[in-house]
């Protein structure tokens, strides 16, 4: 089989669940990375089995387990063509003065090293296919919020990709920034009441990676439609 294979992290719901849907419609191979193995087999079934979906257990912060991702993407499909570097975690509130520091640390491991650890492993294979990669920012990884571990991981994300497209100039691979503001994902136990949904990001991704091969989506920045006002909406 000839179809491109997209590799994603973090694909047991959300975002990544969304964005393994739109690809494979599009007619991607798809690798399913995360944690929870029982969701992800789920989705190896709703995407069409194992002739069109691979499931792999993967704590982005273990970098054997990484390791093994790529290989087992690899010993099944034969390349690598779209990475999207999608997996997350928020923090808890409380600021740099009260919150929980053990969730720092956690979610500093995942939203920047694992990001790096998932890089390092696709890289090679990238570069052989001339492919795309794609990291999940954060529009909090634009402005300053206060007392946000959290927006701090995701402008350490944005220098992670901008770093990483340097790395790559000249070597046909091209690196986009999925910026979303507030979506409805897992973060919240209750949905934001103006909020985008996991469809909305993954229609990003699939936009950037369908430009034809000379156009480089380098950032993507997707929020919310600001509410209308009163004023506004009876007109």
């Amino acid at each position: 089989m000839s179809d491109p294979v997209f590799l994603i992290t973090g694909a047991s719901s959300g975002i990544g669940a969304e964005t393994a849907r739109q690809a494979s419609a599009a007619g991607y191979r798809v690798v399913l990375a995360a944690r929870r193995r029982e969701r992800l087999d789920a989705l190896v079934e709703e995407l069409g089995g194992a002739d069109r979906a691979l499931a792999v257990a993967c704590d982005v912060n273990d970098e054997g387990q990484q390791k093994a991702m790529v290989e087992a993407a690899l010993a099944t499909f034969g390349r690598i063509d779209v990475v999207f570097a999608n997996a997350g975690m928020g923090g808890s509130p409380g600021g740099f003065s009260g919150a929980d520091t053990s969730v720092w640390r956690d979610m500093i491991l995942t939203n920047v090293y694992g990001i790096g650890l998932t890089l390092r492993h696709t890289i090679a294979a990238l570069r052989e296919s001339r492919g795309h990669l794609l990291i999940t920012g954060s529009a909090a990884g634009r402005v300053t919020i206060p007392g946000s571990m959290y927006s701090a991981t995701k402008w350490a994300v944005s220098a992670i990709g901008y770093g990483v497209r340097e790395e790559l100039r000249g070597s046909g691979v091209r690196v986009t920034l999925i910026e979303p503001g507030v979506v409805d994902t897992a973060f919240f136990d209750e949905p934001p009441e103006h909020g985008l949904v996991p469809a909305d990001i993954a229609r990003a991704v699939l936009y950037a990676v369908s430009q034809p091969r000379y156009v480089d989506v380098n950032e993507v920045l997707v929020r919310p439609t600001p509410p209308e006002d009163d004023d506004a909406a009876a007109v």
